[in-house]
């Protein structure tokens, strides 16, 4: 099973890619997303973005336990939709998690888990300015080695702009439908 990893900017279309990619590597796919509703703002954005996925995805949250959801998962859907990494990167953060830990363990979990495909999402943090305060500076920098330890592990590596996915790594990109 080749798991992937999709980055990109703010409004990409990274996500609608990787959802492509995931509808089209498994017949039972589960969108888990990293989110929880904790304002009306979100939940406005989570109920919008399940209305779209109705029908096509299984949608579980689980803002902190990465690895032990993947695994969770495989055991009823061959194709897993991460949406998104640098969100989780944030939970983790804003509640003392060791976030160099949970990616090692995000890592040893990908090469060992086989039984579904999985797609992880994840905002390209890197290319703008450098960022003016220790906190943004630390998440940047987590965000960047996170990224970078999972383009090793990963088969397949892509980056959207403007909603055009560019092979990073591995099968190339599949075109818009």
């Amino acid at each position: 099973m080749r798991h992937a990893l999709v980055l990109g900017g703010a409004r990409s279309g990274k996500t609608a890619f990787a959802e492509r990619l995931a509808l089209r590597s498994g017949s039972k796919p589960l969108y888990l997303a990293m989110t929880e509703a904790m304002d009306s703002d979100i939940r406005t954005r989570v109920e919008s973005h399940r209305a779209e996925r109705a029908g096509r995805f299984a949608t579980r949250e689980e803002p902190l336990q990465l690895s032990h959801a993947i695994l969770e998962a495989g055991k009823e859907h061959d194709a897993i939709l991460v949406d998104c990494l640098t969100l989780w990167i944030t939970n983790l953060l804003m509640t003392g998690g060791d976030v160099a830990t949970a990616v090692s363990e995000l890592c040893a979990t990908l090469m060992e888990f086989r039984s579904a495909k999985v797609i992880l999402v994840s905002q390209e943090v890197g290319l703008g300015v450098t960022p003016d305060n220790a906190t943004a500076r630390t998440f940047r920098d987590l965000a960047g080695s996170a990224h970078q330890r999972l383009a090793e592990i990963c088969d397949d590596v892509y980056f959207v702009a403007a909603g055009l996915p560019l092979t990073m790594k591995g099968e190339a990109a599949i075109a818009r439908d």
